[in-house]
């Protein structure tokens, strides 16, 4: 952790013949923070990271990444950034731990299997990896996905849209995956449509609406944009992601619930009694 952003963006434009699709974006990132980019489709996000991670030139403005300009030193962009796009990465021909030990050879790292080990224990795919990622669950594919993208440490990753077109586990999966890389002290913008996940996992949140940044701020900051609630004691009503859970379970490493169905069910129609 410094005192220096990881991450910082001034004033950077971006078009595309006659339509401005980023119009002055200003924004600075924490290292070791979750930095939540949230806008609705065509706001401009995935223009956004493309151009912190070398892919596309700004038009106008400067940012900087690891300390290194984007548009002046690339190579030192790249060395220090790893990318994860809004579909999956991988070879489904090969094996989960033959995606990890091609990476790492591509990187000419010393003792690939022993990385791939060690990621596939790191991300819960131990037991799945000598399978065909081809036969992995879209939470699977997408664990491997990220999995493959911390081959050589970098400190900082772009999560492009990470939990698109997955199912309500999978995507709780890749929240737990992204708030362990967090913990662990990489630093993570990530590119979102779904306020939940913006709100599940973001130390900060900066809203992106037609190609500008409109507010940017903690997620208490951002409720304190609105006037105060009024205080009332209703009947708390789960929510359908707590009753799917509740009947689903959460499964664990083996893939076996803790809870009978019928346990899971009491529990939520506890919940949904209490009063808050």
């Amino acid at each position: 952790m410094t005192t220096e952003p990881a991450i910082r963006v001034r004033g950077v434009e971006k078009s595309f013949k006659d339509v401005r699709v980023l119009q002055g974006v200003d924004f600075d990132v924490t290292a070791g923070s979750i930095f939540a980019l949230l806008g609705s489709n065509g706001a401009g996000k995935t223009t956004l990271v493309r151009i912190l991670s070398t892919l596309l030139k700004a038009d106008k403005g400067a940012a900087t990444v690891y300390g290194f300009d984007v548009a002046a030193k690339p190579g030192e962009v790249r060395e220090s950034i790893s990318l994860t796009g809004q579909f999956a990465a991988i070879d489904e021909v090969l094996s989960g731990r033959e995606n990890l030990v091609l990476i790492a050879k591509l990187r000419h790292l010393k003792n690939p299997g022993a990385i791939a080990d060690d990621l596939l224990a790191r991300f819960s795919l131990t037991e799945a990896g000598d399978r065909k990622a081809s036969t992995y669950s879209g939470g699977m594919r997408r664990r491997l996905d990220i999995a493959m993208s911390l081959i050589g440490n970098p400190p900082i990753i772009f999560l492009d849209e990470p939990t698109t077109g997955l199912d309500p586990q999978a995507r709780i999966e890749v929240w737990q995956t992204i708030k362990r890389l967090a913990g662990l002290g990489t630093t993570v913008l990530l590119t979102t449509q779904y306020l939940d996940e913006a709100e599940q996992l973001a130390d900060r949140i900066a809203i992106l609406h037609k190609g500008t940044i409109i507010q940017n701020g903690t997620l208490t900051e951002l409720k304190q944009l609105l006037p105060p609630a009024t205080v009332e004691y209703v009947e708390k009503q789960p929510s359908l992601e707590d009753v799917f859970l509740a009947l689903v379970g959460e499964t664990g490493e083996s893939g076996e619930t803790d809870t009978s169905p019928d346990d899971r069910v009491d529990a939520a129609d506890r919940s949904r009694k209490e009063l808050r």
